[in-house]
């Protein structure tokens, strides 16, 4: 942690004033057109902010987790959006798991911005969720190996420079546990031959690159293997956290966007010769919402805190993505019902960041899964898949 480390206060007015040069026009016009907010994301890596997480030594800021949430969240309370540019703050898995030669190499260029940062090829077609049984391989052959495969529901990748791919490098029946024989390659995308990878868009009802990767005999040097063969399961879990811990910072965000905006909306929106947040059928929504909204953000504190002292949070870390989802998702509803009509307005934001926080119900995982996990894990019932 760098010894001058700014407050959470100082952060949110910095980014605040990053994000109030991309107003909302800004973000309409990009989800218009489904163009990626290249300028938004140069700024915010030009200002450092994106490699919060990498070390001083390597061109970063070098804060922890909690200092990245309050990056995340503010953005998305500021009206725009962390997710087309929030993989490059998930370094756990590098951090933890690359060479040395790997982090001197791609640290300092993911910091500086010369290298995005921003893809991660794990959900396939066919198994989705369970991991484990995903059919993207990847077998040695001396110095290289070939990758054969798909993979699906992939953000941002024609927007960034890097991968971080997950392939079955040993076959499920010759492995003792699913998770096991699963490994993580760090790889250029320039460097691919064309006619062994491509990317197909997929189209979704957000403004977010979302694609399919083909895998056709690609052969990729052995150099990209991060850490041991076989152990890129665990190698991956160490990442997950951060991703629950910031997407979840994300959602608070939303959630404060919404209330704010619907909150303003109902002080001046007069129906009957009153205010239509005199009315308690506007006035309770929106107190519940606010309630569990900042609710949530205690569990994200929480569970960044334990994080960045290294302390086990995996039960925090999810919980805040389920409690911050559903506040958000909450939030959404009860900003789209005071607005009325005028929420279908596109002129408003409401409808986009409708569509934005409904994601988070679903990815980067389902709540359900989540709500699965406590149950087994936690409370210690039996397994339910």
């Amino acid at each position: 942690m760098t010894t001058n480390t700014p407050t959470h206060d100082e952060l949110r007015r910095w980014v605040r004033e990053v994000c109030e040069r991309y107003p909302g026009e800004y973000w309409r016009e990009k989800d218009s057109k489904k163009e990626y907010p290249s300028e938004f994301v140069d700024e915010l890596i030009a200002s450092g902010y994106l490699s919060a997480l990498i070390p001083e030594e390597y061109g970063g800021f070098g804060l922890g987790v909690s200092e990245a949430a309050v990056i995340a969240g503010e953005i998305n309370r500021a009206g725009g959006a962390a997710g087309p540019c929030h993989g490059q703050m998930y370094m756990s898995t590098l951090l933890r798991h690359a060479s040395e030669e790997q982090r001197d190499y791609y640290l300092p260029k993911i910091a500086s911005g010369e290298l995005r940062f921003q893809t991660f090829g794990v959900t396939e077609p066919n198994s989705g969720t369970d991991t484990t049984r995903l059919q993207t391989t990847a077998v040695r052959d001396g110095e290289h190996y070939i990758v054969n495969g798909q993979k699906m529901f992939i953000s941002r990748a024609n927007n960034s420079d890097l991968l971080l791919l997950l392939a079955r490098t040993t076959p499920l029946d010759e492995v003792e546990r699913r998770t096991h024989g699963l490994s993580l390659f760090l790889i250029e995308q320039e460097a691919l031959d064309p006619e062994g990878f491509e990317i197909q868009p997929v189209e979704v009802m957000i403004n977010n690159d979302t694609n399919q990767l083909f895998f056709d005999n690609l052969e990729i040097s052995a150099s990209c293997l991060i850490g041991e063969e076989g152990m890129g399961f665990r190698y991956l879990l160490d990442g997950l956290n951060t991703e629950r811990i910031l997407i979840a910072a994300e959602c608070v965000g939303d959630g404060r966007w919404f209330i704010e905006k619907a909150t303003d909306y109902a002080k001046t929106r007069v129906v009957f010769e009153r205010p239509i947040g005199q009315n308690q059928g506007i006035q309770f929504p929106l107190a519940r919402a606010y309630a569990n909204v900042e609710s949530a953000a205690l569990m994200v504190e929480r569970s960044a805190a334990l994080f960045d002292a290294g302390e086990p949070c995996g039960a925090e870390a999810n919980m805040a993505k389920l409690l911050a989802a559903d506040a958000s998702w909450e939030a959404a509803n009860v900003a789209m019902q005071t607005f009325g009509g005028y929420g279908f307005a596109r002129e408003y934001d409401v409808e986009r960041k409708f569509r934005e926080t409904r994601l988070y119900q679903i990815a980067p995982i389902s709540t359900n899964l989540i709500l699965s996990y406590l149950a087994e894990h936690i409370l210690g019932l039996p397994r339910s898949f």
